[in-house]
């Protein structure tokens, strides 16, 4: 028996390796996680973009084409971050933020934290953990699958001081339903597929020799 533990120990330790190097693998480099927790936009230590919209915490291809034809004002914020980050790069940044999205979306519904804490701001984390909380208070379980990412825009890139922001709007086709302690569904339609469009604001602290990003704000358009 003793010997059975030890080797399942040892094979739990090799999944969690995987699982490490996969999301650094995925995001370390544009949209990532397990980022040092700086708070540089004002002296409290908000890592969210000042008096923005609400985070949305019920979550829920075309990568977007970011280059000379961008909008003014995102072609600018581009520039500014990649004056600050020179490795930074958009069209591998939003692929990258693809994976993210879906990971996160994931999770959420699965209640796996320890996957979420690393890809989330301590603030979005908090509000996530506790929507995760009073789901499993209630008894009540959520199945959120993503059928199909439609698209994946850069909407918005800024940079205030060192620290940069970037938006992206995701436009997906997901399956989304709550059922109770009974298994009874109480929200969505297990056999229904609805479009769901969400606006993402990742965030990095330039200033970190760090390079990994947060998810920082969700917010539905409307």
């Amino acid at each position: 028996m003793g010997g059975s533990s030890f080797f399942e120990i040892i094979i739990l330790g090799m999944i969690a390796v995987f699982l490490v190097l996969r999301l650094r693998s995925v995001l370390g480099r544009r949209t990532g996680h397990e980022q040092e927790r700086q708070k540089p936009l004002n002296g409290a230590g908000d890592t969210a973009k000042p008096d923005g919209a609400d985070k949305v915490v019920a979550l829920p291809s075309r990568a977007a084409d970011i280059g000379g034809d961008a909008a003014p004002g995102i072609a600018s914020g581009i520039t500014q971050i990649k004056i600050a980050d020179p490795s930074f790069d958009p069209r591998g940044f939003v692929k990258g933020a693809q994976t993210a999205f879906q990971m996160i979306v994931n999770a959420f519904a699965a209640g796996d934290t320890a996957t979420l804490r690393p890809l989330l701001s301590d603030d979005l984390y908090d509000e996530f953990s506790e929507a995760i909380r009073k789901r499993l208070a209630a008894g009540e379980t959520l199945e959120n699958r993503i059928e199909a990412i439609k698209s994946a825009d850069l909407v918005e890139a800024d940079i205030e001081g060192r620290t940069a922001f970037v938006t992206i709007r995701f436009v997906s086709s997901q399956i989304h339903v709550t059922r109770d302690a009974e298994g009874e569904v109480i929200d969505g339609e297990p056999e229904s597929t609805q479009e769901v469009t969400d606006l993402w604001t990742f965030s990095r602290n330039t200033r970190v020799t760090d390079p990994n990003w947060s998810l920082v704000k969700t917010e539905v358009p409307s």
